[in-house]
């Protein structure tokens, strides 16, 4: 497929993100591919609907949506795709901004029919200038972003990141959509993986599926204040364990950390080096570093432990959906 048409899908839940709401508007309708049509969806949110109605009613490539489904950022995506009329369907996060070519790099790989899915790279913005020197680039994760340990340029994956992924139509035909229960659900516990398993369960109804992440599709990623701190980094680790499980017990745990492995025996392992080798040199932060890379792991591993107890006694609950088509609102 050549020259696809690609709607963008952002979700929004809250007022307090109208400016960068706006911005991520605006670096999809300056693409230098142009987008088909940018869907905004609101997640149970009536006072923003109506602003961002307002706001848009005179701009006819954007779209504004009421979440269809259950509070939560999967519901929310699998409204935008139900009522997207593109071939290929992106992701944006709505405190992102795109790179001009972001769609551009997305398009060009969709040219081999083989390819369901391709992610793009994504940058932090650290709110206080400058990444704070004990964090990781291991786990920028924790904040959404790119990690240290993904290979670079245009290469083959398990799974895209969802803040920067687009996927074929025909994938969520095959597969069906986000299961709701996984992911994020506005400012509760800042739990993820809903694309992880989506990846995984979409490579199983297609095993002919590729799966890629092109380097070059940057879009540069707001990181507020308060998650520049080891308590929200210690919060999303736990609750990255906890998501972890729902995915094992979705796919099972052989795909299910198939990737993760190779992260904690590997990665991890060289980050800690890297960390007390920074510290011997008398280098800000290493020693730092290396303690987050194990605190980290810790975390998660404790959050697996809990998540995978609760979903055997089945005080975990996840749904995958159908999604239908709904195009004309």
């Amino acid at each position: 497929m050549s020259d696809p048409d690609i709607s963008v899908v952002i979700c929004v839940y809250t007022e307090d993100r109208w400016e960068d709401i706006l911005a991520a508007v605006a670096s999809v309708r300056t693409q230098s591919y142009p987008a088909l049509e940018t869907l905004l969806v609101v997640d149970h949110n009536a006072a923003l609907l109506d602003r961002l109605t307002r706001e848009y009613k005179e701009v006819r490539e954007v779209r504004v949506f009421a979440n269809a489904g259950p509070r939560g950022l999967s519901a929310g995506r699998n409204t935008g795709i139900a009522a997207a009329h593109g071939e290929v369907i992106a992701f944006l996060d709505d405190d992102a901004v795109a790179e001009r070519d972001w769609l551009r790099h997305f398009a060009a790989a969709y040219a081999d029919p083989r390819v369901m899915a391709v992610g793009g790279r994504t940058v932090p913005i650290w709110a206080s200038g400058r990444r704070p020197a004990w964090f990781p680039q291991e786990f920028d994760w924790v904040v959404g972003c790119t990690y240290k340990g993904i290979p670079a340029g245009l290469v083959r994956v398990r799974n895209v990141l969802g803040g920067n992924a687009s996927f074929r139509r025909s994938a969520f035909d095959a597969a069906g959509g986000f299961a709701t229960g996984i992911g994020r659900d506005g400012d509760k516990r800042p739990l993820g993986c809903e694309e992880t398993e989506l990846c995984i369960r979409l490579s199983r109804a297609r095993p002919d599926a590729v799966l890629l992440i092109d380097d070059r599709a940057v879009i540069h990623h707001r990181v507020p204040e308060a998650r520049e701190h080891f308590g929200y980094f210690r919060t999303r680790a736990y609750a990255e364990g906890l998501s972890k499980a729902l995915v094992a017990r979705s796919v099972g745990a052989d795909k299910g950390l198939e990737s993760e492995r190779r992260y904690a025996t590997r990665v991890l392992p060289s980050g800690v080096a890297r960390g007390l080798r920074d510290a011997a040199l008398a280098r800000p932060g290493g020693a730092g570093r290396a303690g987050a890379i194990v605190a980290g792991v810790l975390t998660a591993a404790g959050g697996y432990v809990v998540g995978t107890v609760r979903a055997r006694r089945g005080g975990a609950t996840f749904s995958v959906v159908e999604v239908e088509g709904d195009r004309d609102g």
